[in-house]
């Protein structure tokens, strides 16, 4: 039985820090329909970042603000996330997504000039993480059905951390290790802002 029921509030102890094993490993696809336990943990990772984003709930439960949340991060062996993130009209979207999928994307990449950052790295990592500009995403939703997203700018980088996770991927492995503010010079990159 899963702690992560309707109930829990996920705070920052919850959350698996870089060095953990379930962070570098693959996540293992979530089984169709979706169980309960699965949806409820869901739930409860979106709430996370419901709460993350508020100022008072941030500082009565000690959160650092959150644009996305991997089940590896909560220590699931899950393909699933949720991502709570503004567009460009800053109208406000959330999602979970089980066993998501890039099936296509631009050649074009965008960066966050201020660098990324996550909720299990703790110390600030400076430089560029090159992302495309655009995905496309097939996944399944909550109740199962089937989905297909696009995402541009922000949301794509969003996205694009989240299913990394579910890879084993951190956000500094895509960081030029000679030169961390190096961008790739065979395609076009430019600044998000």
């Amino acid at each position: 039985m899963s702690k992560f029921s309707k109930q829990y509030i996920i705070t920052m102890k919850d959350i698996v820090r870089e060095g953990v094993d379930i962070l570098s490993e693959k996540m293992t696809d979530v089984s169709l329909p979706l169980g309960t336990e699965d949806q409820e943990a869901l739930q409860c990772m979106l709430q996370f970042l419901k709460n993350s984003q508020n100022p008072a709930l941030a500082k009565k439960y000690k959160l650092r603000a959150g644009s996305g949340l991997s089940a590896n991060q909560i220590g699931l062996d899950k393909r699933m996330f949720a991502a709570l993130f503004p567009d460009e009209k800053k109208e406000m979207h959330e999602y979970m997504l089980i066993n998501p999928r890039i099936i296509s994307h631009s050649v074009n990449m965008v960066y966050l000039p201020e660098g990324e950052g996550c909720l299990s790295v703790d110390r600030e990592v400076v430089g560029y993480v090159p992302r495309y500009e655009r995905i496309k995403v097939k996944a399944y939703d909550i109740t199962g059905r089937e989905v297909v997203y696009k995402f541009k700018g922000y949301g794509s980088i969003v996205v694009q951390h989240e299913i990394d996770h579910l890879n084993g991927v951190m956000f500094y492995d895509h960081i030029n290790k000679e030169n961390p503010f190096k961008l790739p010079d065979h395609v076009s990159v430019k600044s998000l802002y």
